[in-house]
């Protein structure tokens, strides 16, 4: 069993990255868990690059925005699994549609996400570092800053390694004795 949580930058190679490990610690079936609900022409050109990068890979897609834990009703726990990303899974259950804000989000996918890193046999998990700026944001975006930090948080102690990911280049927080013979095998 091995849990992968991965941070960083938009764009900056994370699922690219998490989908190298992810297929290099898979000993059977292998599921990507997309979160994403495309809003845009820029989302759906996000989800059709990462479904592009993927093909021939192996993986099987499981559409899952919200209630995380429902991948496991059509998933084999002892499969490994790719789940990207927490970031459009906290916009999608704290901001469900008809403008209602579910401010409980935060604690029920961090306990959701606890338990399947507990349930599955692997994981690799992609979170968006947005904390870097010093922009002043209104209270909502800055409680959704803070649900996400609350999130990663719990992942980072959850999981075996804990990896950032900027311009490409990873950076072990977490677990570099266990991610440097991975990362061997992945690249």
């Amino acid at each position: 069993m091995l849990r992968i949580f991965i941070s960083g930058g938009c764009k900056n190679g994370k699922s690219y990255i998490a989908q190298r490990l992810a297929k290099g610690q898979a000993k059977g079936r292998l599921y990507y868990v997309a979160t994403m609900c495309p809003c845009d022409e820029e989302d759906a050109k996000r989800v059709e690059r990462h479904r592009q990068e993927r093909d021939g890979w192996g993986f099987e897609t499981v559409e899952q925005p919200v209630d995380i834990l429902k991948c496991l009703d059509s998933c084999d726990a002892d499969a490994s699994f790719l789940l990207d990303s927490t970031t459009a899974l906290l916009a999608n259950e704290m901001f469900p549609a008809g403008n209602s804000v579910n401010m409980g989000a935060p604690l029920k996918i961090a306990g959701e996400l606890a338990c399947l890193c507990r349930q599955v046999e692997d994981i690799v998990i992609v979170s968006d570092y947005i904390y870097s700026d010093a922009i002043l944001y209104d209270e909502l975006t800055e409680a959704y800053r803070r649900g996400l930090a609350y999130i990663d948080r719990t992942l980072a102690a959850e999981c075996d390694v804990v990896l950032e990911v900027a311009f490409g280049c990873v950076t072990v927080h977490k677990g570099r004795e266990v991610f440097g013979p991975l990362y061997e095998k992945a690249v």
